[in-house]
């Protein structure tokens, strides 16, 4: 065996790597799992079960709980019976451990075949098992998408596939055409909250395929009535997501204090991603960390607003003291959104026939602004009357938590739309086939008749197709035109 595993170039290192990730192999014990689960488990074995394509992809940032819910899934497929050696983990986070020739993956999987299965991948699938195949950030390793290709290509197994850039994930998509089904994963939801705090929570009102449903407005008048039969719940569990955001970290570490939570965010989420993922550039050419801090920095400040590149390069040249171009911030500003820290919603094009306007930045969770700017700004408060640089930022905030949701719902295009001439601006718009849905944020105590005008002048228009549209608030309101679905921002949150 030894000499097979020379021939392959697999080395003791990385043999004693793949053992360390598959205990199961000889019958170990996993690592602790967090008792309570993301709905990504049910999600990814339902892929399992419809057998929609040979790759589930599951593209999130990073920390949020994408390999936890994989070894969630592993744990669940050995309760059921399935052979311990049929499982495949690699994680590819430190990929100088598995740099085996030209073709990775194609090596471990044949590496794995030969000294775990002692049989292929294909004879186990004609015997009536089947295999899984589990890859953690498998983005990090070159032409990982052709690799895989010609693994499902030539051999049936089930794959997963998880990723915390964007990019690299989405340049594999081309050559992975009708062989991979993708979930978009946020952090965690108001249910999942819920659930990690142990209070009595409800199935969230979206079914995993349901985005269709969207373009109902029966779909949101029941969620509106949902939201009032679980208001116990959802208050709770908005003052949760509103005090420390929507990491797991944040509440399944719910007893220690926030200033340790936000300095462990810091740690594991953006400096790794500036001082790690964003090192290296193309031919190894070494990226500007301080540039890239002090971006992520104005996209905290700036959460859901729509600054220009040119205003942003302004404030970066001042703070750095440096000759630093629009162009060059243009392209960190789309490096940060590859890692999915932060949510770029690009405008609707509907309008806009020669001038390009800029995207309006959502932070994947208003917790990282917390703790990058050392900042809090909760979004349950009462105080907006005496402190209106608070209400201000809050409804900022609440703005970029909706771009966050709604980009993290697989197969919805959203989008936001600039003002021009005698149309207002629209903060969001949903397009679902012919349809688009046009939503509004108005997070404040009070709202006026002028804050439908957005909405009303969008619906107004044939060309949009809409049939209605939703205002976003912070407190429950009546609308005076049946056209306008009022919800308030916490009920909203309980979609998914």
């Amino acid at each position: 065996m030894k000499k097979r595993q020379e021939i392959q170039g697999i080395g003791i290192n990385t043999i004693a790597s793949l053992h360390q990730m598959n205990p199961w192999w000889k019958g170990n014990a996993m690592e602790q799992l967090p008792e309570t689960r993301r709905h990504l488990v049910g999600q990814i074995e339902r892929r399992f079960e419809y057998k929609l394509a040979p790759i589930t992809v599951v593209r999130g940032s990073r920390q949020i709980g994408k390999t936890t819910a994989c070894m969630h899934v592993i744990s669940d497929l050995l309760a059921n019976g399935v052979d311990p050696k049929h499982i495949l983990r690699i994680q590819f986070d430190d990929i100088e451990a598995f740099r085996i020739g030209k073709d990775p993956v194609l090596s471990l999987v044949t590496w794995y075949e030969n000294n775990i299965l002692e049989s292929t991948l294909n004879n186990i699938a004609s015997g009536g098992s089947e295999c899984y195949l589990f890859f953690d950030e498998i983005q990090n390793l070159d032409d990982w998408s052709t690799q895989l290709k010609f693994l499902v290509d030539h051999n049936t197994a089930t794959s997963v596939v998880t990723g915390s850039s964007a990019l690299r994930i989405e340049m594999g998509r081309d050559s992975l055409a009708g062989r991979i089904n993708t979930i978009e994963v946020g952090t965690l939801s108001l249910t999942e909250i819920g659930k990690i705090r142990k209070l009595a929570s409800p199935e969230p009102f979206l079914p995993d395929n349901g985005v269709s449903r969207l373009k109902q407005k029966d779909f949101w008048l029941g969620l509106t009535d949902y939201a009032e039969k679980n208001h116990l719940f959802i208050e709770e569990a908005f003052q949760a997501f509103s005090d420390r955001g929507a990491y797991p970290i944040a509440h399944l570490s719910a007893k220690a204090p926030w200033e340790l939570v936000a300095d462990q965010l810091n740690e594991t989420v953006i400096k790794r991603v500036i001082q790690h993922d964003l090192r290296l550039g193309e031919k190894g050419r070494k990226r500007d960390p301080q540039l890239l801090e002090e971006l992520f920095r104005l996209c905290c400040r700036y959460a859901g607003q729509t600054p220009s590149i040119t205003k942003l390069t302004q404030e970066i040249q001042t703070v750095l003291n440096a000759n630093i171009g629009t162009q060059r911030v243009r392209t960190y500003l789309k490096f940060l959104s590859d890692t999915l820290l932060i949510r770029l919603v690009q405008p609707l094009e509907i309008r806009l026939k020669k001038k390009k306007n800029d995207p309006k930045i959502c932070l994947a969770d208003h917790g990282l602004r917390a703790s990058w700017l050392q900042e809090h700004i909760p979004l349950e408060f009462d105080n907006a009357d005496n402190n209106q640089d608070v209400a201000t930022i809050a409804g900022y905030l609440a703005e970029s938590v909706v771009g966050a949701l709604f980009s993290s719902i697989s197969g919805l295009d959203l989008a936001h739309l600039p003002g021009k001439g005698k149309d207002p601006e629209v903060d969001f718009v949903i397009t679902l086939g012919d349809q688009r849905i046009p939503i509004e944020v108005k997070y404040r105590n009070t709202i006026k008749e002028d804050h439908y005008k957005g909405l009303k002048r969008f619906i107004d228009q044939s060309i949009n197709r809409a049939p209605f549209g939703i205002l976003v608030t912070k407190n429950q309101v009546e609308s005076n035109d049946e056209r306008i679905i009022s919800i308030p921002l916490k009920d909203l949150l309980i979609l998914r």
